[in-house]
């Protein structure tokens, strides 16, 4: 079944002939008849009945009928939207990890684009989905860490999927808290200090492995946990909860104001924060662009 079969069928249910049908869409008649004689044997119907006057409609080829107009009718408002137009209007995509500093760059990159129209996507994720956008180019890059604990795991699953990460940079383990909550007041703090508090974590979801989490030190015993699935509600039970999540200390105050604050955190490892890409697809302009201003937004952070 063809689309310009559907289109037959309806002109000659409007024209009430073959050959009137076929002189309107300008081809031959012999071709239209073929054509939907094709299409009975194919459907396993008789769509027109037959007659000295001409053909009409049988019980089936009525009900057919109703359902070619409706995938002529999509078919017509799939070519107006995207035939002969201009260019896709999506411009850049981003998968990350839930950062701050990600937020930053993708502002100053929208601002700066100066078109009419485009469309931009930042889509705060599961470490899971993030490579998944990755290896069906949903999204261009990727944001996410690797530490002495994750990065075997990790690189082996990008290796797999023809995947590289590349560094941005390394940054050391803070927990972030609310300015209300003792360990504020605190220069540096200890895990032991941590056991007190309950800790936030970012939901992995099916791909629930402690190798794809989102924070460092996971496995640590923590006799309260609550796991939440966006950065809004984290922040808000850091404050309401008196809670900690342990992450990379970039805060941005223009984001998320002054209620939140970033404290060191006494421990050996670190996170290596960088973006991934497929290895055979070159970069386009606006993605390195957006690279730029990470870039530029994380030397400013760690001067």
């Amino acid at each position: 079944m063809t689309i310009q079969q559907l289109k037959y069928v309806i002109a000659i249910a409007e024209c009430g002939s073959i050959s009137m049908a076929a002189q309107r869409m300008f081809v031959a008649q012999s071709s239209v008849s073929k054509s939907v004689a094709e299409l009975e044997k194919e459907m396993g119907i008789t769509i027109f009945n037959r007659n000295n006057k001409g053909v009409y409609l049988s019980e089936d080829g009525t009900k057919f009928l109703s359902y070619a107009r409706q995938v002529i009718e999509q078919t017509e408002l799939l070519e107006r939207e995207f035939k002969s137009a201009p260019p896709p209007r999506r411009v850049f995509s981003v998968s990350s990890q839930h950062y701050a500093f990600v937020v930053n760059a993708f502002v100053e990159l929208v601002k700066e684009y100066g078109e009419d129209k485009y469309e931009f996507t930042l889509r705060e994720l599961k470490t899971a989905e993030i490579i998944e956008d990755i290896r069906t180019s949903r999204s261009d890059i990727g944001i996410l860490f690797l530490s002495g604990f994750n990065r075997e795991v990790i690189q082996h699953i990008l290796s797999n999927e023809e995947m590289e990460f590349v560094k941005l940079f390394t940054a050391k383990p803070h927990v972030f808290v609310s300015w209300k909550n003792p360990l504020a007041l605190k220069k540096k703090v200890t895990l032991e200090d941590l056991k007190a508090y309950p800790r936030l974590t970012y939901d992995q979801g099916i791909k629930n492995s402690f190798y794809f989490a989102e924070e460092l030190h996971i496995t640590e015993e923590s006799p309260k946990n609550i796991v939440v699935s966006d950065r809004a509600t984290l922040f808000n039970l850091l404050i309401g909860l008196n809670g900690y999540t342990i992450a990379s200390g970039v805060l941005s105050s223009d984001l998320n104001g002054d209620d939140i604050v970033s404290i060191p955190l006494a421990s050996d490892e670190y996170m290596d924060i960088g973006y991934i890409t497929l290895k055979d697809k070159p970069l386009n302009a606006i993605t390195n662009r957006y690279i730029e201003h990470l870039t530029q937004y994380i030397s400013n952070y760690t001067k």
